[in-house]
């Protein structure tokens, strides 16, 4: 048996229904990331579609990770097999994929994050084989394990085709995109009734095919809404986020002594 021990059962505790509460990271930063990796959080999400992640920039932040053994999700640029090839050799613990919005796409979507024969490359020299500490037999465990794919939902397509999407094998989560929903149904805030609709639909199909939750909520106080309909990973706020309010918080706590 080798010393190779990067479990983290972040997927196990998903797939439990156990209720995760992490943040998206925007800075491309490893002592961002080295920071977060030593707080309470369940998860982050290094967001690569809309933040200026490259490849080596996603590698040392998941390093930072790693060397914690905390779980570390990496919202790839696209559905495309190498942007999922690439997180998932640097570390990542799962992707999640963006504007997934047909079943076939779920499906390539899942198949390219797993090894098969048609799935993802095989290589024993990366980060997430232990750089050689691992057996195939072993790599090939641990990515049937612990690798957790998450499918986007934020289209009208993806509405449209919402049971076949979570039926299709090997995706773990749906992941609400709210935000673009709103854009999608020309809706003027994510609270509209017309996007709660449109989420509680994710909700029920994704239970009935026996997929887990996630979404973005600006606030605490929106957990509760969403915990009664089946939602259990939350991704709240964001490595901007709290810069701003603590230095927001600092200048109102120091002024009153002006």
């Amino acid at each position: 048996m080798t010393a190779f021990n990067p479990h983290n059962n972040f997927r196990q505790k998903l797939l439990s229904g156990e209720c995760l509460i992490g943040t998206f990271v925007k800075t491309p930063s490893m002592m961002v990331a080295e920071v977060l990796a030593s707080t309470d959080l369940d998860v982050v999400c290094f967001d690569a579609e809309h933040s200026p992640f490259d490849r080596r920039d996603i590698d040392s932040c998941l390093m930072a990770f790693r060397a914690e053994q905390k779980p570390a999700l990496v919202r790839v640029a696209s559905s495309s097999a190498d942007q999922i090839l690439n997180a998932l050799d640097c570390g990542a613990t799962g992707v999640v994929i963006p504007h997934v919005d047909s079943p076939e796409k779920a499906l390539a979507c899942a198949t390219a994050a797993r090894y098969g024969r048609v799935g993802r490359g095989y290589a024993g020299s990366t980060r997430s084989a232990g750089y050689g500490a691992a057996s195939v037999a072993e790599n090939i465990s641990l990515n049937q394990l612990e690798t957790t794919v998450i499918a986007q939902i934020e289209d009208l397509a993806a509405l449209d085709h919402i049971e076949e999407i979570s039926a299709q094998e090997g995706i773990d989560c749906l992941f609400i995109g709210m935000m673009d929903l709103t854009v999608a149904l020309g809706a003027q805030a994510a609270t509209d009734s017309v996007v709660i609709e449109a989420a509680e639909k994710i909700c029920i199909a994704a239970q009935a095919n026996n997929r887990k939750l996630g979404i973005f909520v600006p606030s605490i106080d929106s957990i509760e809404f969403w915990r009664d309909r089946g939602v259990t990973l939350f991704l709240m706020s964001s490595d901007h986020s709290f810069i701003k309010q603590g230095a927001k918080k600092l200048v109102e706590e120091a002024r009153v002594n002006f």
